[in-house]
């Protein structure tokens, strides 16, 4: 476990000091308000606060140690790292003063990592990223101890959080690497050295601030270039993307292809939805054919499962195992389904939405059985692809839904293509938030209707959901 030695030895490892008391940190966390016993509280200046005002708060809340960059009033010790010497508090709760807590926290999650001799596989794409990682999680850890990192903590601190929950019982590491600018991801492998590299796919999401999806697909592209060489280093690429198949070019690490194409190393056919109950497939991996199945929802989710096997057979679990994890239902899949007071069914995939995602969604709902209800959200980011991104879903919509529920000044875009596809003006309702939607719904569904929510946290369309739920 992390203690306050190997802080010390990360942050100041040429410093003269004698520790009085050495101590255990169990984790790390930048919320004084969500801190744990032994927490670590890192105090980061955000847009609203600056955690150096709660750094009190945190230690009456169970932490132990602080990081702070700059002197700060507290009623506990202060010690200045950036002497070259310095006397330590005989005993915690203290604060260490670094000159920037946020890279002194990437510092000693990059010392941490190093005094572990585990596999770390770091996943990035557009779509598809945090199933990949909790089913690949899942996958691994019925035969190894398995990190992940929790929810949306895939950035330059969320990352490095979940590396300080490294211990010497875990063999495998699953961290998810999110992509905003050039350089993100690069700095994120830098912190893990992961040594499998995980791309799902390359789409618009963040165009907005990327720029274009070659940007994207260079900036995705930052984790299989710092992958070691072969053999030491795997590159697990979607052969059925053409920018994600590109990266082989750019790694001098082993390239694993898997998709629907026959030419790649592990592929699938026979794709069946069996809506939400699940999927089945046939998989093809050298000389062997074999049927799976597994209880992810969605015919898009196969690459979810070709993303966990790849992993698996390259780090030596055999068949038998893998699809014994595959039929696990610990896995806590962003798509689920509630009922609502009327007997309607809710698909709830309100974590984000991007036009690929809510293509695979719209195409979940094709496979089921009902009278279908399309209640989708305005897609945000997308830049110079907003317009056709929403015209796109606008018309996989009309071929699918018997009703169209849209949320936000954007989804005029998806109503106006929905219905130049020929589909029915009067069976499309818009709203300009989700209060009205959630009105319209509570007084339209009925049992037997299926009804996909689909949209971002931003959106608050996972309001609809809660709104409706019936929670008796």
């Amino acid at each position: 476990m992390l203690t306050l030695s190997h802080v010390l030895k990360a942050l100041a490892p040429t410093a003269q000091y004698k520790i009085q008391q050495d101590f255990e940190i169990a984790c790390g966390c930048v919320d004084s308000r969500c801190i744990n016993e032994k927490g670590l509280f890192v105090a980061l200046k955000g847009e609203n606060a600056d955690g150096h005002q709660f750094v009190d708060q945190a230690f009456a809340n169970g932490a132990v140690l602080a990081l702070v960059d700059h002197a700060i009033k507290s009623k506990y010790p202060v010690v200045d790292l950036n002497q070259a010497s310095f006397e330590l508090p005989a005993k915690a709760p203290f604060s260490l003063q670094t000159p920037d807590a946020l890279t002194a926290l990437q510092t000693l999650a990059r010392y941490w990592r190093q005094q572990h001799n585990l596999v770390v596989i770091g996943i990035t794409g557009s779509v598809g990223k945090s199933s990949t990682k909790d089913f690949t999680a899942s996958v691994l850890g019925s035969q190894m101890k398995t990190l992940k990192n929790q929810g949306n903590m895939n950035n330059e601190i969320g990352l490095p959080l979940t590396l300080l929950s490294l211990n010497d019982e875990h063999k495998v590491a699953v961290l998810e690497m999110g992509f905003y600018v050039a350089g993100e991801i690069r700095l994120l492998c830098d912190i893990a050295q992961p040594q499998v590299g995980i791309v799902t796919n390359i789409g618009t999401v963040h165009a907005e601030r990327a720029g274009s999806i070659e940007s994207i697909a260079l900036g995705k592209a930052e984790l299989v270039e710092s992958l070691p060489a072969s053999p030491n280093g795997l590159a697990i690429l979607n052969f059925d993307d053409p920018f994600v198949k590109a990266m082989a070019g750019l790694t001098h690490a082993r390239v694993f292809y898997y998709g629907l194409d026959p030419e790649a190393d592990l592929w699938a056919d026979e794709v069946e939805s069996r809506g939400l109950d699940g999927i089945r497939c046939r998989m093809h991996y050298q000389d062997e054919s074999l049927y799976v199945t597994a209880p992810l929802i969605g015919r898009h989710s196969v690459y979810t499962m070709l993303r966990a096997a790849a992993v698996a057979l390259n780090l030596g679990m055999d068949w038998g195992s893998i699809f014994e994890a595959f039929k696990d239902n610990r896995v806590q899949l962003r798509i689920v389904t509630v009922r609502t007071e009327s007997g309607a069914v809710l698909i709830d995939d309100t974590y984000n939405a991007s036009p690929d995602s809510t293509m695979a969604a719209l195409n979940l709902l094709d496979d089921l059985a009902g009278r279908k209800v399309a209640v989708l959200g305005d897609m945000l980011e997308l830049g110079r692809y907003e317009e056709a991104g929403h015209n796109k879903v606008g018309m996989r919509a009309s071929e699918v839904a018997d009703e169209i529920v849209l949320v936000g000044t954007r989804s005029l875009m998806t109503r106006d293509a929905a219905i130049e596809n020929g589909f029915p003006a009067d069976m499309v309702h818009w709203f300009t938030d989700h209060r009205g939607a959630t009105v319209y719904l509570r007084e339209t569904l009925k049992s037997g209707d299926i009804a996909l929510i689909k949209g971002s946290h931003s959106m608050h369309m996972e309001k609809i959901v809660s709104a409706l739920e019936d929670v008796n």
